[in-house]
Order: structure tokens, then sequence, then C-alpha cells
């Protein structure tokens, strides 16, 4: 590249552009895109990103050429402006998706749990319902065991056990009333 540009060759090249003139494009990206790429690559620190956001600030450029008002700033401070526009809008929406997967993340990850206690606690709690259940009359510990470790309805306790289906219900509701009591639950 040959000297800067001054402010009124820039505002000529964007004028050209404005009017659909690639060769004014071409000297305007030439003269303006190592300044583009710098303030778009400090703000980003990604040169990639970077090279991303220079592309379409200067398709931006292209578009919207005819907007440029001369009057309101040089066509180098307008073109800076809308690159930076561009990195931050790219920077606010990089973090907002961080954000977005963080909360995804807690709300969706499972808490990591000890299973060693998670077996000893289990374990503690099918001794304490054994011994519990040792100290049941028979009637009522054969009843709880059909229908609870067998997975039996009432009517098929009954049947099993050649009870009327009123005393299979009895013997359950007692022996769980029992269990409760040793295990140390309300009565």
């Amino acid at each position: 590249m040959t000297s800067p540009a001054t402010p009124e060759v820039l505002r000529g090249l964007l004028e050209r552009v404005s009017q659909g003139d690639q060769e004014a494009f071409a000297g305007l990206y030439d003269a303006t895109s190592p300044r583009v790429f710098g303030l778009v690559l400090r703000i980003l620190r990604d040169r990639a990103q970077a090279e991303e956001v220079v592309q379409e600030v200067f398709l931006q450029v292209w578009r919207e050429a005819p907007a440029f008002d001369g009057a309101r700033g040089s066509a180098l401070a307008w073109m800076l402006t809308l690159a930076h526009r561009r990195a931050v809008d790219r920077v606010r929406s990089a973090s907002a998706q961080s954000r977005r997967e963080v909360v995804y993340e807690s709300r969706h990850a499972t808490a990591p749990y000890d299973t060693t206690s998670e077996k000893v606690e289990s374990r503690w709690e099918a001794n304490t319902v054994r011994l519990a259940l040792g100290r049941l009359d028979d009637p009522q510990r054969e009843a709880i065991e059909l229908a609870y470790f067998e997975g039996l309805t009432h009517r098929e306790v009954s049947e099993r056990l050649g009870l009327p289906l009123g005393t299979a219900k009895t013997r359950i509701r007692d022996g769980l009333r029992k269990l409760r009591q040793q295990m140390g639950g309300v009565p």
C-alpha cells in the first residue's frame, strides 16, 4: 500500500462506492482495511472472528455507502464506527450465548453424589426393615412379604393365604403400622 489516503480521497472513494463503483470499493478497502481490522481485533482478541467481522463491515459499507453523510464526519470515522459497533455486538452475542449455556447446564446437570454413602444408607435401611419385619407376628410378616416383596395385590395375597380379602388387608395394614412404630415413625 502506498501512503495513507487523505480524508478527502477516502470521501471521494466512498462517494463512488455509493454509486456502485467496484474499483473505488477495492481502493477504499485497500486504504482502510488495516485500520478496520486492527480496531476489530483489539475488541475481539480472536483473529478468525475479527476477519469475519471485517468482512461484515465492508459488506455493510458497500450496502450503506449512500447513507454516508460527509457533513457528520470523515469516511474513516464512519467506517470505524461501523466496525466498532459490529465488534461490540459480536462480543455481546458471545457473552449472551455463554450465559445461556451456563444457565442451561446448571438447569440440566445432575448433581454428583456419593454412591458409596448411598449404598451404605440403602443397606442400613434394608437391615432396619429386616429387623423390624422379624419382630412382626408371623401372619402379618407373611402378608407384608407377599404384598411388598413379591408384588402381589391384596386379592392375590388373600388367595395365596386362603383368607378373606378383608382379613388379608387388615394383616397388611396392621403389619405396616407396627413396622412404622418400630422404625421410629408415627403410629
